[in-house]
């Protein structure tokens, strides 16, 4: 007679088999080659992260960016740059296209290459034979010619700050030939020769004066340059509080505890001038600031910050995270707050490592949603179900701290939806927040234990939704993609309006990749 427990009926749909093992060996599905390069462009930081080596991620990108089409791969590095303002990934994808396609290469260069950075980025990837190839090449060349011979004296200073490669480098390897005066003048004055000072462009002249200044000991207004290329000349308070009124919303963000150190909070006025510059929700706008940027500058200040500049943090988090929708009927958040998630969210990078971990963002994901939806659930699980009450009525910044002070305990993805079950919960959406390292509730074969418990919570529920958050995309999803789950990569405060259009059945689950088709190669 058949075993009637081995072989009982299936009821409701029938699951899909995992497809895949994530880096704990557990089941899992593997994400379409598409699917995965839109993740990594979007969210990848090439650097250490707590299953990934930065030469794997490099090795994984270069594969996938040969697997799909290049067509793809310029829109993903469009993408990347614009709606998820990366650096690393948005220049890896342009420079494989020096190889692969430099037609194309040629249509993404200026939206992708915006700036001094990404140009240096641009040059150091080509040249590093990580693409496949060590030198730039004739159309590569002529395109970061193009650049310099274009940018503004602003935009030129900008890119000045920083090395490997320096811009001087990049000077003397492409030999650009200027047609302007000013601009042959600060390329001798950048590359270090003899210059005559009168020819140089009014910023540069400023600078060379406040240089002189400085060292006579002599007080000078000073110049509207890189915060960078002053740090190295001795500065009263008073011209530090200058560079805090001109510098950029993001310069000051990010150079708080420099302020601190070099007494600009004991000015008066400064900490208020200072506070209302970092609040200004037009400013946060044009900054184009993620919300973790935000949480860093606020968990990095010292106690040298006024408590005024640490409230306007939060006040510009509560501008960041504008765009958050309220979603309609009941709402179910889960951030993962297990061992792995203790990881820096960019990745380890030495020194330059962030405070910012991944259970941080998973945290600061919850603590919007709790913002914008009062109502909603919010159930933290590692190995079970944490409990913790949250007051909706507080800040984003104080719930983000109260969630990612939890941490530890292994990865149980499914753990939040067996709850659900076991309550016999309505849920309307349900958001999980994860790196997708699951294995304590890995199963011998078949679908993953997540999967299952989607699809018990769906009987009660038919019209409920899944979207999956993938903090640091690794290729594998504990729910497979299908008309009511999507998977979605990310930090960025771009993952609200996603999640809202597919909460309200607006899109699919490919939404992801499908904003990535809808880029325009087309001459901008």
């Amino acid at each position: 007679m058949v075993n009637t427990q081995l072989f009982q009926s299936l009821k409701g749909a029938l699951l899909p088999d995992a497809t895949a093992r994530n880096h704990e060996q557990a089941p899992a599905y593997a994400l379409s080659a598409r699917h995965q390069l839109a993740q990594l462009a979007a969210t990848g930081c090439l650097n250490q992260t707590f299953y990934a080596s930065a030469e794997s991620q490099l090795d994984t990108v270069r594969a996938l960016a040969q697997t799909v089409d290049a067509e793809f791969v310029a829109k993903t590095a469009v993408y990347a740059r614009q709606a998820g303002h990366m650096k690393d990934m948005p220049a890896l994808l342009a420079a494989t296209l020096a190889v692969r396609d430099v037609a194309l290469l040629s249509q993404v260069f200026g939206r992708v290459v915006d700036n001094g950075k990404m140009l240096r980025n641009f040059v150091q990837i080509v040249r590093s034979g990580s693409v496949g190839r060590k030198s730039l090449g004739s159309r590569p060349k002529k395109l970061v010619q193009h650049w310099l011979l274009t940018a503004s004296e602003k935009q030129l200073l900008n890119a000045s700050v920083g090395n490997t490669p320096s811009l001087a480098d990049v000077v003397k390897m492409v030999h650009p030939k200027p047609t302007e005066a000013w601009r042959a003048a600060w390329f001798a004055w950048l590359i270090g020769k003899a210059v005559d000072e009168a020819a140089l462009p009014p910023i540069t002249q400023a600078f060379e004066r406040f240089k002189r200044s400085a060292a006579e000991g002599v007080a000078c207004e000073a110049p509207d340059v890189p915060f960078q290329m002053l740090t190295a000349l001795e500065l009263s308070a008073a011209q530090w509080a200058q560079v805090a009124r001109a510098g950029s919303w993001q310069m000051v963000r990010q150079n708080l505890n420099t302020f601190a150190r070099h007494g600009v909070f004991e000015l008066d006025g400064m900490a208020e001038a200072i506070a209302a510059k970092l609040r200004d929700p037009k400013a946060v706008a044009q900054a184009r600031v993620l919300p973790y940027q935000l949480l860093s500058a606020f968990k990095a200040t010292g106690e040298g910050v006024p408590a005024v500049v640490r409230d306007a943090l939060q006040d510009a988090m509560e501008a960041a995270l504008a765009n958050v929708s309220a979603f309609d009927g009941q709402v179910v958040v889960c951030p993962d707050v297990s061992g792995s998630m203790s990881s820096a969210v960019t990745g380890h990078r030495g020194s330059a490592t962030s405070s910012v971990r991944c259970i941080d963002v998973a945290a600061l994901v919850a603590a919007a949603v709790l913002r914008k939806n009062p109502a909603a659930r919010v159930l933290p699980f590692e190995q079970e179900v944490v409990k913790l009450s949250l007051n909706a009525r507080d800040s984003v910044m104080t719930n983000a701290q109260a969630l990612a002070a939890i941490g530890g305990g292994g990865t149980n993805c499914s753990a939040p939806l067996a709850l659900l079950n076991k309550e016999r919960a309505k849920v309307d959406l349900v958001i999980l927040v994860s790196d997708n390292e699951s294995w304590v509730d890995a199963t011998r074969r078949g679908a993953t234990q997540t999967l299952r418990e989607w699809e018990v919570l769906k009987k009660r529920n038919p019209q409920a939704r899944l979207v999956c958050i993938d903090i640091q995309p690794h290729g594998t999803t504990q729910a497979a993609e299908r008309r009511d789950i999507m998977n979605v990569g990310g930090f960025s405060d771009a993952v609200f309006a996603v999640m809202a259009s597919f909460a309200e059945g607006k899109t699919g689950p490919e939404h992801w990749v499908g904003e990535i088709e809808k880029v325009s190669l087309a001459a901008q």
